[in-house]
């Protein structure tokens, strides 16, 4: 057998979209497809930032504002990815939300409001439904595919426990993991699933990434609690979760669909 195995990471001439770009995560996703060669579409709530983020990304970028739960505003984006990048080839969907009201957010399910509820379900599945619609049809029109990588959670496939959240902080917070965290979480990779198989014939490729917990500004007793449970016995860097996003994003990938790659330290091996 010959040739070169590196180049089936190699992300030259495709066009990646990265939503909630501006994020701990998705900053890295966006400077992990840049730096395998992708140009890049960093979308975000935030114009300005993510117009900041794409001008010092080392490729060609593109930094664009949307609400992914307006679906106007979802499909005038992809357009415009379209028109000023290309593609989409790729799609990241990443964006999440824990509503405006962190403190309704992070309430105990007997004290969690329908409306918050829905706040975080219209962003994190309903919108993530609707970026995925969006590029899919740019992907099937193009004629060459793609790769849609969806994130989801540790806590869509297990149940956070409650224990980790005695005495922990998360910028001077008490914090835990509500319910509809958990649920829009499953509910990505159930989605997931189901749009591999519906848009694998058009040669879309759609996956779910799981992060288990991420160094994000926890306070040492969170750390400390929650590294207890993992057989690698500590927490995940961020920067930890950008190779398997670029595994699935590229045509190492090729032959990988519907599938859930849990990235989890071994969290869920016990």
């Amino acid at each position: 057998m010959s040739g070169s195995y590196r180049t089936l990471f190699d992300l030259t001439g495709k066009t990646a979209l990265v939503t909630g770009a501006c994020g701990i995560l998705g900053r890295r996703f966006a400077a992990a497809l840049a730096d395998h060669g992708a140009r890049v579409a960093a979308v975000d709530l935030d114009a300005a930032a993510a117009e900041a983020l794409a001008a010092g990304l080392e490729t060609e970028a593109a930094g664009l504002a949307c609400d992914v739960a307006d679906p106007e505003a979802v499909e005038a984006m992809v357009a415009a990815v379209g028109e000023r990048l290309g593609g989409p080839d790729i799609l990241v969907n990443n964006a999440a939300s824990k509503s405006g009201d962190l403190a309704g957010f992070f309430a105990p399910p007997e004290e969690t409001t329908l409306e918050t509820w829905r706040e975080v379900m219209a962003v994190n599945l309903e919108g993530l439904f609707l970026v995925a619609r969006a590029a899919a049809k740019a992907m099937i029109a193009s004629g060459r595919g793609g790769s849609i990588v969806q994130l989801a959670s540790i806590y869509g496939v297990v149940a956070p426990d409650s224990r980790i959240y005695e005495g922990s902080r998360y910028l001077d917070r008490e914090i835990n993991t509500p319910p509809v965290y958990s649920a829009s979480k499953a509910g990505v990779i159930g989605l997931t699933r189901h749009l591999a198989a519906h848009w694998a014939p058009h040669g879309i490729r759609v996956n779910a990434l799981t992060p288990g917990g991420v160094e994000s500004g926890q306070n040492r007793t969170f750390t400390e609690r929650y590294a207890a449970r993992v057989p690698l016995g500590r927490m995940a860097r961020p920067e930890e979760m950008t190779g398997a996003l670029v595994f699935l994003a590229s045509d190492a990938a090729s032959y990988v669909t519907g599938q859930n790659i849990v990235v989890d330290g071994g969290l869920t091996a016990w």
